[in-house]
Protein backbone atom coordinates (compact mmCIF):
# COMPACT_ATOMS: atom_id res chain seq x y z
CA UNK A 1 0.00 0.00 0.00
CA UNK A 2 1.29 3.70 -0.54
CA UNK A 3 1.11 5.74 1.77
CA UNK A 4 0.45 9.57 2.39
CA UNK A 5 4.70 10.32 2.93
CA UNK A 6 5.31 8.55 -0.61
CA UNK A 7 2.91 10.00 -2.06
CA UNK A 8 3.71 13.38 -0.93
CA UNK A 9 7.48 12.64 -2.19
CA UNK A 10 6.88 12.07 -5.29
CA UNK A 11 4.62 15.14 -5.96
CA UNK A 12 6.74 17.08 -4.61
CA UNK A 13 9.72 15.74 -6.80
CA UNK A 14 7.62 16.07 -9.58
CA UNK A 15 7.12 19.34 -8.71
CA UNK A 16 10.66 20.72 -8.46
CA UNK A 17 11.04 19.00 -11.96
CA UNK A 18 8.47 21.49 -13.38
CA UNK A 19 9.04 24.04 -11.58
CA UNK A 20 12.94 24.15 -12.46
CA UNK A 21 12.07 23.34 -15.82
CA UNK A 22 9.28 26.73 -15.61
CA UNK A 23 11.91 28.75 -14.13
CA UNK A 24 14.66 28.77 -16.83
CA UNK A 25 12.00 28.02 -19.80
CA UNK A 26 13.33 31.59 -21.11
CA UNK A 27 16.48 30.10 -21.50
CA UNK A 28 16.32 27.63 -24.43
CA UNK A 29 18.19 24.63 -23.78
CA UNK A 30 19.45 25.69 -20.59
CA UNK A 31 17.38 23.04 -17.70
CA UNK A 32 17.49 21.29 -14.66
CA UNK A 33 15.18 18.74 -15.76
CA UNK A 34 18.13 15.96 -16.84
CA UNK A 35 19.84 16.31 -13.32
CA UNK A 36 16.72 16.35 -11.27
CA UNK A 37 15.57 13.58 -12.95
CA UNK A 38 18.67 11.70 -12.49
CA UNK A 39 18.84 12.73 -9.32
CA UNK A 40 15.77 11.26 -8.36
CA UNK A 41 16.10 8.12 -9.75
CA UNK A 42 19.39 7.84 -8.29
CA UNK A 43 18.47 8.32 -4.72
CA UNK A 44 14.80 7.63 -4.58
CA UNK A 45 15.02 4.38 -7.06
CA UNK A 46 11.54 3.47 -8.33
CA UNK A 47 9.82 6.71 -6.60
CA UNK A 48 11.93 9.25 -8.56
CA UNK A 49 10.83 7.52 -12.15
CA UNK A 50 7.30 8.18 -10.81
CA UNK A 51 8.27 11.89 -10.41
CA UNK A 52 9.46 11.78 -13.65
CA UNK A 53 6.22 9.85 -15.25
CA UNK A 54 4.38 12.74 -13.59
CA UNK A 55 6.07 15.48 -14.72
CA UNK A 56 5.68 13.64 -17.85
CA UNK A 57 1.73 13.51 -17.44
CA UNK A 58 1.42 17.40 -16.01
CA UNK A 59 3.65 18.74 -19.53
CA UNK A 60 0.71 18.62 -21.60
CA UNK A 61 -1.61 19.95 -19.95
CA UNK A 62 0.97 23.17 -19.69
CA UNK A 63 2.15 23.40 -23.16
CA UNK A 64 -0.17 21.17 -24.84
CA UNK A 65 0.24 18.50 -27.08
CA UNK A 66 2.76 17.65 -29.73
CA UNK A 67 5.57 14.93 -31.16
CA UNK A 68 7.31 16.24 -28.24
CA UNK A 69 5.59 14.09 -26.14
CA UNK A 70 6.51 10.71 -27.14
CA UNK A 71 10.01 12.06 -26.97
CA UNK A 72 9.63 13.09 -22.98
CA UNK A 73 7.43 9.72 -22.13
CA UNK A 74 10.04 7.77 -23.35
CA UNK A 75 13.53 10.19 -22.14
CA UNK A 76 12.92 11.21 -19.21
CA UNK A 77 11.57 8.31 -17.04
CA UNK A 78 14.92 6.11 -19.37
CA UNK A 79 17.03 9.25 -17.50
CA UNK A 80 15.47 8.60 -14.18
CA UNK A 81 16.00 4.85 -14.68
CA UNK A 82 19.67 4.88 -15.79
CA UNK A 83 20.63 6.34 -12.90
CA UNK A 84 18.36 4.33 -10.42
CA UNK A 85 20.59 1.34 -11.84
CA UNK A 86 23.59 2.81 -11.37
CA UNK A 87 22.68 4.10 -7.77
CA UNK A 88 22.39 -0.16 -7.50
CA UNK A 89 25.33 -0.96 -8.97
CA UNK A 90 27.16 1.51 -6.98
CA UNK A 91 28.26 3.50 -9.33
CA UNK A 92 29.88 6.81 -7.55
CA UNK A 93 32.50 8.61 -9.42
CA UNK A 94 31.54 11.82 -10.71
CA UNK A 95 33.19 11.97 -14.17
CA UNK A 96 31.19 8.33 -15.04
CA UNK A 97 28.04 10.06 -13.54
CA UNK A 98 28.73 13.55 -15.64
CA UNK A 99 29.64 10.97 -19.02
CA UNK A 100 26.35 8.98 -18.69
CA UNK A 101 24.20 12.25 -17.93
CA UNK A 102 25.99 13.82 -21.01
CA UNK A 103 25.50 10.67 -23.19
CA UNK A 104 22.04 10.84 -21.97
CA UNK A 105 21.69 14.01 -22.98
CA UNK A 106 23.12 13.66 -26.60
CA UNK A 107 20.92 10.49 -27.20
CA UNK A 108 17.82 13.13 -26.46
CA UNK A 109 18.75 15.13 -30.02
CA UNK A 110 18.63 12.42 -31.83
CA UNK A 111 15.66 11.04 -30.10
CA UNK A 112 13.79 14.04 -30.79
CA UNK A 113 15.12 14.34 -34.39
CA UNK A 114 14.22 10.98 -35.21
CA UNK A 115 10.63 11.59 -33.43
CA UNK A 116 9.84 15.04 -35.32
CA UNK A 117 11.24 14.03 -38.60
CA UNK A 118 9.03 10.99 -38.48
CA UNK A 119 5.77 12.78 -37.09
CA UNK A 120 6.34 16.22 -39.34
CA UNK A 121 7.19 14.28 -42.47
CA UNK A 122 6.81 10.66 -42.55
CA UNK A 123 8.81 7.96 -42.63
CA UNK A 124 9.57 7.66 -46.49
CA UNK A 125 11.89 7.38 -49.10
CA UNK A 126 13.47 10.98 -48.10
CA UNK A 127 13.16 9.87 -44.27
CA UNK A 128 16.94 10.11 -43.43
CA UNK A 129 17.83 13.06 -45.26
CA UNK A 130 14.81 14.98 -43.30
CA UNK A 131 16.50 13.40 -40.41
CA UNK A 132 19.21 15.09 -40.93
CA UNK A 133 17.97 18.45 -41.66
CA UNK A 134 16.04 18.62 -38.72
CA UNK A 135 19.41 17.25 -36.53
CA UNK A 136 21.31 19.91 -38.14
CA UNK A 137 18.56 22.11 -37.63
CA UNK A 138 18.54 22.03 -33.78
CA UNK A 139 22.11 21.45 -32.69
CA UNK A 140 22.71 24.42 -31.43
CA UNK A 141 20.04 23.97 -29.00
CA UNK A 142 21.38 20.10 -27.99
CA UNK A 143 24.75 21.62 -28.04
CA UNK A 144 23.58 24.14 -25.26
CA UNK A 145 21.46 21.35 -23.32
CA UNK A 146 24.60 18.67 -23.22
CA UNK A 147 26.61 21.53 -21.74
CA UNK A 148 24.63 22.57 -19.49
CA UNK A 149 24.56 19.36 -18.26
CA UNK A 150 27.92 18.75 -18.41
CA UNK A 151 28.65 21.62 -15.94
CA UNK A 152 26.12 21.16 -13.54
CA UNK A 153 26.33 17.31 -12.90
CA UNK A 154 30.09 17.43 -11.47
CA UNK A 155 29.41 20.49 -9.94
CA UNK A 156 26.35 19.91 -8.21
CA UNK A 157 25.17 15.42 -8.64
CA UNK A 158 27.30 14.96 -5.37
CA UNK A 159 26.26 17.39 -2.88
CA UNK A 160 22.25 17.03 -3.98
CA UNK A 161 22.92 13.03 -3.72
CA UNK A 162 24.27 13.78 -0.19
CA UNK A 163 21.71 15.95 0.71
CA UNK A 164 18.64 13.93 -0.42
CA UNK A 165 19.98 11.03 0.74
CA UNK A 166 19.55 12.47 3.74
CA UNK A 167 16.21 13.66 3.17
CA UNK A 168 15.93 9.45 2.30
CA UNK A 169 16.96 8.60 5.64
CA UNK A 170 15.08 10.85 7.77
CA UNK A 171 11.53 10.23 5.91
CA UNK A 172 12.29 6.12 5.86
CA UNK A 173 11.31 5.65 2.79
Amino acid sequence: MIGAKTVALVGVMAATIECGKLVLSFLPNVEVVTILCALYGYVFGWLGVAATLVFVCVEPLIWGFGSWIATYIIYWPLVAFTFMLLSRRGVRGRWILTAVAVGLTVFFGILSSVIDAAFYLGINENYFKNLIIYYLRGAVFYIVQTVCNGALCPALFPFLVSKLSFIKSITNL
